[in-house]
């Protein structure tokens, strides 16, 4: 693998907007709307985050996702974006974001 190879990677820092409970997904979910900004936008995900999360409290949260995957259908949700995290000792997600605020829209180097 080489850095060209991680370049290929669009990783962005987006808001979230809206999230929602995904009751119809096999595993527990919650529907994602996250915003990053100017020429990306707002996209759609959902993340199997909800042991740490609730909807409620994920509005306003800035978090990193992959953005230039092709879409992918998950049970009746079409996931625009891949939001990333990293597994706890037992295994459950907790979200990647930056540790200050940031510009929407920055890409991760």
């Amino acid at each position: 693998m080489t850095y060209d190879d991680f370049q290929k990677v669009d990783i962005r820092v987006g808001v979230i907007t809206r999230a929602e409970p995904f009751p119809e997904a096999r595993k527990p979910a919650i529907k994602l709307w996250v915003d990053f900004g100017g020429e990306i936008g707002e996209k759609r995900s959902s993340a199997q985050i909800t042991v740490h999360y609730k909807p409620e409290d994920l509005v306003g949260r800035q978090v990193l996702a992959v953005v230039n995957f092709p879409p992918r259908q998950i049970g009746k949700v079409m996931s625009e974006v891949l939001v990333l995290g990293v597994p706890d000792a037992a295994g459950e997600v907790v979200l990647i974001g930056p540790g200050h605020a940031v510009p929407l829209g920055g890409r991760l180097f």
